[in-house]
Formats: C-alpha cells, sequence, structure tokens
C-alpha cells in the first residue's frame, strides 16, 4: 500500500509564528487569503482530501475549549476503529490522544469550506468520550497506546477513508511529530511580510518530550514572491 501524499501546509509571520496578531493586519489577511486559495480554493494547487490538526489548533478555531458532554450511562463500546462517513469530498482530521475536545457537531466550517470530522484517539480514551462521539456520528481512529502514533494514523486514514493527500494544519508540535516519524514528504510555507514580536506564539515547528532532537533537513522546491510581498516557500523533506 502506497503512503498517502503527507504535505504540511502552514501560514506564518517572517520570524515564523502560527499565531498572533500579525494575522489581523492586511499584510497578515492578504497572505492568509493566498494561503486558503493554495489548498482549498477553487482552483487549489494541493489536492487536499483532509487536514489534519492538534487538539489545541482544533480548540482555538473550532471547539472553543468547549466541555464534552459525556453520557452517565453508556453500555461497553466495541474495541478498535469507528468507521462511518467515508467518501466525503474533505475531511478535518483531530488529534485528540486523551480524548478532551467538546463537539457539538460532526462537521466543521473554514471560510468557504466545510469539512466532516473524524478524531485520532489513543488507547487510553474512555467508552464513555467514544460513547459521546458515537452519537454525534463521528467516526474515529485508534492509533497508538499513550501518544499518537503518526505512521500507524496516515496507514489507516487511508486504509478506512481512501485519502491519498493530506494536509498537516498545526500545531508546531504535531508538525514536528509526523516530520520526526518520516511521513511528511513536503513543507508548504506561506510566508507573510509582518510580525508582532511575540516571543509567546508557537512556531511552525516545535519539539516535544517525546522528541528525538534530532535535525531535519530540506530542499528548496519552489521560492515564489507575490505583489504583496507575501512569499510561498516549498520544501521536500530529505528523509
Amino acid at each position: 500500500m502506497t503512503q498517502p501524499f503527507i504535505f504540511c501546509h502552514m501560514l506564518i509571520s517572517i520570524d515564523g509564528k502560527i499565531t498572533g496578531k500579525y494575522m489581523n493586519t492586511p499584510e497578515g489577511e492578504a497572505a492568509g487569503d493566498f494561503f486558503y486559495q493554495l489548498a482549498f480554493g477553487k482552483k487549489p494547487f494541493y489536492k487536499n482530501q483532509g487536514w489534519l490538526s492538534g487538539r489545541k489548533t482544533t480548540d482555538d478555531n473550532f471547539t472553543m475549549y468547549k466541555e464534552p458532554i459525556l453520557p452517565k450511562n453508556f453500555e461497553a463500546v466495541p474495541a478498535g476503529d469507528y468507521i462511518i462517513e467515508t467518501g466525503k469530498p474533505i475531511y478535518y482530521i483531530s488529534i485528540d490522544p486523551s480524548g478532551k475536545l467538546g463537539w457539538e457537531k460532526n462537521t466543521i466550517t473554514y471560510q468557504n469550506t466545510t469539512a466532516t470530522v473524524i478524531e485520532v484517539l489513543t488507547e487510553k480514551v474512555s467508552d464513555s468520550y467514544k460513547t459521546f462521539l458515537r452519537s454525534l456520528d463521528i467516526p474515529y481512529i485508534i492509533a497508538g497506546k499513550e501518544s499518537i502514533d503518526p505512521k500507524q494514523t496516515v496507514d489507516k486514514l487511508q486504509q478506512h477513508f481512501n485519502l491519498e493527500s493530506i494536509m498537516l494544519g498545526g500545531g508546531g508540535l504535531l508538525n514536528w511529530s509526523f516530520i520526526e516519524a518520516g511521513v511528511c514528504d513536503e513543507i508548504s510555507l506561506v510566508v507573510a511580510p509582518v510580525a508582532d514580536g511575540s516571543s509567546d506564539s508557537p512556531s511552525v515547528f516545535e519539539n516535544g518530550s517525546l522528541s528525538s532532537d534530532k535535525a531535519v533537513a530540506f530542499s528548496l522546491e519552489q521560492a515564489q514572491t507575490q505583489e504583496d510581498g507575501t512569499l510561498w516557500l516549498r520544501y521536500k523533506v530529505k528523509k
């Protein structure tokens, strides 16, 4: 089975930050529009069948740190993955190792794109949370015991949902874990010509506690400038 094409597509400030006040400037908004068109527009550069984000990114943008409404009484949940809602045009794939996201429905909307939610869980997630997801018709896959296994995640997404192209959409810990695991093929950075100087904002790549602290090299494939000063960089990951 051929591995899906995995590309990390991120909007960043000129100093490599993925969130911050810079995003609300005219320069940041123009770069954000260009970023959207590359992966979600009517004639996108990338064939994006699903984009994958970490729990904090999902809470920041979609679930807004709401607590899941867990059932008090529930039957034992069958072991393994819960596969429904296959064959959709596009998916939002949420990494949720402990089962914390407070979903209210099984779709999200990002600008003009509506996507069906898939949850990626670990074996430690409770049956009550799995029952909660089932009640909302949210499919889920189990990929790891205590922490998420990137390779297993990608394999199961292809196997169950026939995904051949998946976008990594942050945060920095998630992006780096997939690069370290050798399952990311390409990096796409849309650089807005603006910065806000924040030292607390996360970067496009960040080391986690499970990281090997090993450097990864990239080869430049393309550098393209826009009239407004936005820069688009594409790199292949050297594996």
